[in-house]
């Protein structure tokens, strides 16, 4: 079955907005950033893969790089990067990743993933308005992580979207979207079942958090990543990899997000472009990981493609909650 994008969404005529050749160090994948919008400026916290030497497959590290822009589209990325784990200096911690941004009372936020030695976990930071100091607040257990928080608490409660896999209980790779609550960032709990995975017609694998939720009307507005596994063929740089990877949209109810109100049923972005299919080190995958409204309604999406650049897409907001509630409530009432 070929998936399309969905026709109220466009992909940005100048993507990808940031790749390895708009990095001052060594960059080969750019990909899988958290955006915010802060006083009018977009800062772009990315994932950075790079090799030794610059351009082969032998990935050396991985760093997080920062970048400004004024419009959102052309960006500048600093002379150095936030962090910078190389594979001769790893202990512990192998590589921090996959960073997402979120603004909350003024206080700047970051999700990020962590591998280690003994598992895979998903941290939140707080950082300072040039990103130039990170707190950590909290660490998960393994194995969790596409971790993201919503803008404001909910009931008094910070609100997070979480993806656990529990390939031990489950015995396959097959996973969903998950929510907690904290009073203080640091303790986390009352974790609820959000999206099963198999209640999408176009998964086969997984689903998880994407970019962070935003306010509407109808509800908080919620893009997701799902996963659909094909037969293993040389789809990129790794030889073996055999999913697809697409982004969805849904809605959560504004009290209870645990709650899906409404959830489009086929994909709002499906690899299609010759950025998302070709050339990348996993071709086919889309990965959103920061979604702003604008005061025009207009809603932009950044997302990873094909794990190796930086792109942008953008929809009309009331398009978007359209698209979630096409199908009526039957989504919300089942999940």
């Amino acid at each position: 079955m070929i998936l399309k994008s969905a026709p109220c969404i466009y992909r940005s005529e100048f993507n990808p907005v940031l790749s390895q050749k708009d990095v001052p160090y060594d960059a080969d994948l750019v990909f899988n950033a958290g955006v915010q919008k802060i006083n009018g400026t977009y800062f772009m916290l990315f994932r950075n893969d790079y090799s030794s030497p610059r351009g082969s497959h032998n990935l050396a590290g991985t760093s997080i790089g920062l970048a400004r822009s004024a419009d959102g589209i052309r960006w500048e990325v600093d002379p150095e990067p936030r962090f910078n784990i190389k594979k001769s200096e790893k202990g512990e911690i192998t590589r921090i990743y996959d960073p997402r941004l979120q603004v909350i009372d003024g206080e700047i936020y970051v999700c990020f993933a962590v591998d280690t030695r003994h598992g895979i976990r998903g941290g939140i930071a707080r950082t300072d308005a040039e990103f130039r100091s990170f707190d950590i607040l909290s660490m998960s257990a393994p194995d969790n992580r596409n971790m993201v928080l919503f803008p404001e608490k909910i009931n008094g409660k910070f609100m997070r979207l979480e993806r656990p896999f529990p390939v031990y209980s489950i015995g396959y790779d097959k996973f969903d979207v998950w929510c907690s609550d904290s009073p203080d960032l640091v303790y986390w709990g009352n974790t609820k079942l959000v999206l099963p995975c198999e209640t999408l017609p176009f998964v086969n694998a997984k689903v998880g958090p994407a970019a962070p939720p935003v306010k509407t009307e109808k509800g908080w507005l919620t893009t997701f990543h799902a996963v659909r596994a094909v037969r293993a063929k040389k789809n990129g740089w790794e030889r073996k990899w055999g999913k697809e990877y697409f982004a969805g949209i849904m809605l959560l109810d504004l009290v209870d997000p645990s709650k899906v109100i409404g959830i489009c049923d086929q994909p709002l972005l499906a690899p299609e472009a010759p950025y998302e299919t070709k050339g990348g080190f996993r071709n086919n995958v889309i990965f959103p990981g920061g979604m702003i409204l604008e005061d025009n309604g207009e809603v932009k999406i950044y997302y990873g493609a094909a794990d190796a650049v930086e792109c942008l897409a953008t929809a009309n907001v009331d398009d978007l909650i359209a698209l979630c509630l096409q199908n009526g409530n039957k989504k919300g009432e089942t999940i």
